[in-house]
């Protein structure tokens, strides 16, 4: 199947999802970019979108080459009651670069904002709900394609988010990062999609705090409990790219390692293409990845539902799938590894001899 870089004209997120065409998301932006020394660990605000344009245009520049139909602002955070004085220009620059790389392929550009730090103390609606406003006031003077409110613990401010940003004339998607055992008051997924589709959201989902095989049973959940209900609405997931088996409640923010140790954790890249057709079976059609998620993850997502999406992004172009570019090695052990079986049935070593397999989260 060859590369191609822009099948057909643009379409809207809800005209691409209602046709059945798989929507690909973008990756991870925070621990990435921390990585790169451009995001500072703690608060994760994003001022690099002005501080470091070139890095985050970049970064944009592989998600859409790896197979992203969707360029998310790196707005995570960029909210008055974290920025200050900072978080309009940040919003609006965030807006430009996201815009500008979507421009160069068949991407739309989505405004995201995520929950407060004000909601766990100061249950004040009023409040909370200005604050989304005015991040919402810059997306719509930005024009963005579509609106994500991302990263809930609580369903209750996840509907919030939900009304705000119904008030335009933009879809809405909503994820909340919780698992199996739902938000921090307790309700479950399926009783937290429900409310979400009620509040008028038309993609659910869950991101981040878990990794993929979490993020699908948690993402089963919200899907039985709207069929439950006689709800519809399109699926979204968009795990971290870390396995979690041993998480509890609060997700990857409670292991020891969290954040500089992870990298032992790292999904490889044919953990995310079983992660990629596990959710389209299940029903998902946008399939991203959160913190962690690096461009090559993207396109191991883009490759496993080529055969869906009729095409291979432009990044592709230098990956043979499923090793098959090993066939020319030099040495024939390596040359019997081009086969999707050998890939597929490998349970890769830490090359770590005194360190457990799980870890004991912190209380």
């Amino acid at each position: 199947m060859a590369p191609a870089g822009r099948p057909g004209a643009k379409k809207g997120i809800l005209e691409r999802l209602e046709s059945g065409e798989v929507v690909i998301g973008d990756g991870s932006f925070l621990i990435t970019l921390e990585k790169r020394g451009y995001v500072k660990a703690g608060l994760w605000t994003p001022e690099a979108v002005i501080e470091h344009p070139d890095a985050v245009r970049q970064l944009h520049m592989e998600f859409l080459r790896a197979g992203s139909n969707v360029m998310q602002t790196f707005t995570f955070s960029a909210s008055e009651d974290n920025m200050e004085s900072k978080w309009e220009d940040v919003n609006a620059a965030a807006c430009d670069l996201a815009r500008e790389v979507a421009g160069k392929g068949d991407a739309l550009v989505a405004g995201g904002i995520c929950q407060t730090s004000v909601y766990r103390y100061h249950k004040d609606e009023a409040r909370i709900k200005k604050l989304f406003r005015l991040q919402l006031q810059v997306f719509v003077q930005k024009n963005v394609d579509f609106l994500i409110a991302e990263y809930f613990e609580y369903v209750e401010e996840a509907v919030w988010a939900v009304e705000v940003l119904k008030e335009s004339d933009r879809p809405v998607a909503v994820t909340m990062c919780i698992g199996p055992e739902g938000d921090m008051h307790d309700l479950t997924p399926g009783e937290c999609a429900v409310r979400l589709v009620k509040a008028g959201a038309s993609i659910i989902g869950v991101n981040c705090r878990f990794g993929p095989e979490t993020s699908l049973k948690t993402m089963k959940l919200m899907k039985e409990g709207l069929e439950r209900a006689g709800l519809k609405a399109y699926l979204m997931v968009q795990p971290l790219v870390f396995h979690t088996p041993d998480c509890g409640k609060e997700g990857f923010v409670d292991l020891p390692e969290y954040p500089f140790g992870l990298e032992p954790r790292v999904a490889t890249r044919w953990d995310i293409q079983k992660y990629a057709r596990e959710a389209y079976n299940l029903g998902v059609r946008y399939i991203g990845g959160c913190c962690g998620f690096e461009p090559y993850h993207v396109r191991a997502i883009a490759e496993e539902l080529a055969p869906e999406r009729g095409f291979l992004p432009p990044a592709s172009e230098k990956h043979g799938s499923w090793g098959s570019g090993l066939d020319m090695h030099t040495k024939p052990w390596v040359r019997a590894r081009a086969r999707r079986e050998y890939w597929e049935n490998l349970l890769p070593a830490s090359g770590r001899p005194f360190c457990p397999s799980l870890s004991k989260p912190d209380d």
